[in-house]
């Protein structure tokens, strides 16, 4: 998941600020439940571009943004932190008003707004832009959160290691609509402004990435008879040990997408090359956090006398094996349409790769895992790929994709319609590289009966973690 665009210089914070108050009590504020109900009746009058565009609406569309800019002031005191940003807030909304509601452009808001440079565990933010909400709403509409900073002390010290100064982790505590969906993100990408910024910052909800996935876990492990670890059954059982679990790989895999040999842009904003790429970047980037987490493991465990941190590390590290592997199979890989679902073909991957390595096994429809072996067998698959990566620095654009598509039908097998199976014409191979993108199929590696069985019981499941908050699993 990838969450920024840039390095950027991450300010030092000393101490604290005076008032560390709790999010979760500034949810039954008045203020916060008045700009809460003054932003969802917004959206209703906004165009798809975040403007309200019939003139007969804008009388209300002013009330209401007075209701907001008044409710930030009365709550403002309460994150002083955030003051800078909330002040240009009610600037940016005062003057979006007097423009007569035309597209927004929160520029300077977005701007004053730095999390990244108070990374203190608890720490509430109140965030308010007119955005689109990844995995959402294509609107660009007026969307409110109440969120707090999940940042243990194990995760700090791993992050002198693990450097990522713009990761923020995040835990929603109320939202407006666009988040009442399966958006886990807040990205400075999608706010309603006039230029592109360098951007400073990129936040996850860990709690709802965690909550989804101990639904999703506990109901597969049911369907597939799986005997969960110790560790990973833990997991399902405790919300916090998720989340950390969560912002652990979310560190590492975040960064990844920066490093290595990289034979295109990392973060691949723009779709316009085969999707299967895609499935193979996310994967690369969980399989080196598993990787990582691996050689923690390893390293803390060999310590004759850890400090409390470490211990904590030592067994997050092990944790996030397991999150990576569950998340991927249970989860990524049935979730969403079969219309050039990259996460999805991630997902059946890894479970086709660990089959065919004889560590993953399906018999007598029972699911289990030979768990010492399972390591050496996804690093495998990293290595795969990284050798794919590699290798394709010296290759055309094409080339490397055509050499990609091998590293995937290698282990999944495509559609039997598929042009590029069969092997793409002369006045494709010659031809620009849109004309490859185009020949590849919508769902170009379907589901196999397992995974086909599989999602037909877990859709309710699925369906069901939309909007999902940690205090819901």
């Amino acid at each position: 998941m990838t969450i920024s665009h840039a390095p950027a210089t991450e300010q030092a914070v000393i101490g604290e600020p005076e008032v560390v108050e709790d999010a979760r009590s500034l949810a039954g504020h008045p203020a916060w439940l008045s700009l809460k109900s003054a932003a969802t009746a917004l959206q209703a009058l906004q165009a798809q571009d975040g403007s309200v565009a019939d003139p007969v609406d804008r009388p209300a569309a002013r009330r209401l943004v007075a209701d907001i800019t008044g409710a930030i002031d009365e709550l403002a005191p309460h994150v002083p932190h955030d003051a800078a940003y909330l002040a240009a807030s009610v600037r940016d909304f005062d003057r979006w008003a007097e423009g007569d509601f035309g597209v927004p452009d929160f520029l300077d808001s977005l701007s004053a707004f730095q999390p990244q440079e108070h990374r203190i565990d608890g720490l509430p933010h109140l965030v308010v832009f007119p955005m689109y909400t990844q995995n959402g709403s294509r609107n660009r509409f007026v969307e409110a959160v109440l969120v707090e900073v999940i940042w243990p002390e194990f995760i700090a010290r791993l992050e002198t290691e693990y450097t990522n100064r713009l990761f923020v982790s995040l835990r929603l505590i109320d939202f407006t609509p666009g988040y009442d969906t399966n958006s886990a993100v807040l990205f400075p990408e999608t706010v309603a402004m006039r230029e592109i910024p360098t951007f400073t910052w990129g936040a996850i909800f860990q709690d709802r990435e965690a909550a989804r996935y101990r639904r999703v876990v506990r109901a597969a492990s049911g369907i597939t008879k799986l005997d969960l670890p110790a560790g990973a059954a833990r997991m399902l059982e405790d919300q916090t040990l998720a989340e950390k679990t969560f912002v652990m790989w979310d560190l590492i895999h975040d960064r990844t997408h920066m490093r290595g040999d990289l034979p295109f842009d990392p973060f691949m904003i723009k779709q316009r090359m085969p999707y299967f790429l895609y499935s193979l970047e996310e994967l690369r980037c969980d399989l080196t956090a598993f990787r990582e987490c691996v050689a923690i493991e390893q390293r803390l465990a060999a310590r004759e006398d850890p400090t409390a941190t470490e211990r904590e590390m030592l067994e997050h590290a092990g944790l996030v094996q397991y999150a990576v592997i569950f998340d991927r199979i249970f989860r990524f890989a049935i979730t969403g349409a079969r219309v050039r679902n990259y996460d999805a073909v991630g997902g059946q991957l890894l479970f086709a790769w660990l089959h065919r390595r004889g560590v993953l096994h399906w018999t007598d429809t029972a699911l289990a895992f030979d768990w010492d072996e399972v390591p050496a067998a996804v690093v495998a698959l990293a290595d795969e790929i990284d050798a794919l990566y590699w290798e394709s620095i010296d290759r055309p654009k094409v080339a490397h994709w055509l050499a990609a598509y091998d590293l995937v039908r290698a282990t999944l097998t495509p559609h039997p319609a598929s042009a590029w199976a069969r092997g793409l014409p002369d006045e494709v191979l010659t031809g620009a590289p849109k004309g490859y993108t185009d020949a590849v199929l919508d769902d170009e590696f379907p589901l196999s009966m397992f995974f086909e069985a599989l999602e037909k019981k877990m859709r309710p499941i699925i369906e069901s973690t939309a909007g999902i908050r940690g205090t819901d699993a």
